[in-house]
């Protein structure tokens, strides 16, 4: 698929007024909040198609620099990477962590405790 048939997708869904997310689900998360008492109608659909816009802009920008681009996959390590190096997505890496393997966490580990032991 060629970024600009990507890019007119994405056009298309921005402009249409369908979304593809449930919207009783979104209602069900706001609703979870407990400073939420009633939810308009209205806020319920902006909020529910932001929520959609911002997916798409989140997997498309991990697309363009994924390494998933040959296959036309999206993976987990794409979406890591863009949270923490995208300044747009900075919020997301406690979200989205890179993951590491339990015996490099184990290193790290013991690293840090030799180093609290020699202070």
């Amino acid at each position: 698929m060629s970024d600009a048939n990507m890019e007119e997708k994405v056009e298309q869904a921005t402009s249409s007024k369908t979304i593809s997310l449930p919207i009783s689900r979104v209602r069900l998360i706001m609703k979870s909040s407990p400073d939420v008492s009633c939810i308009n109608q209205d806020a319920l659909f902006l909020t529910t198609k932001a929520t959609e816009l911002f997916v798409q802009h989140l997997a498309l920008s991990s697309f363009k620099n994924g390494s998933g681009k040959e296959t036309n996959t999206l993976s987990y390590s794409d979406l890591a990477n863009v949270a923490e190096e995208t300044e747009t997505f900075q919020f997301l890496t406690d979200i989205l962590p890179k993951k590491i393997l339990a015996r490099e966490y184990l290193k790290s580990l013991e690293e840090m405790k030799k180093e609290d032991g020699n202070l």
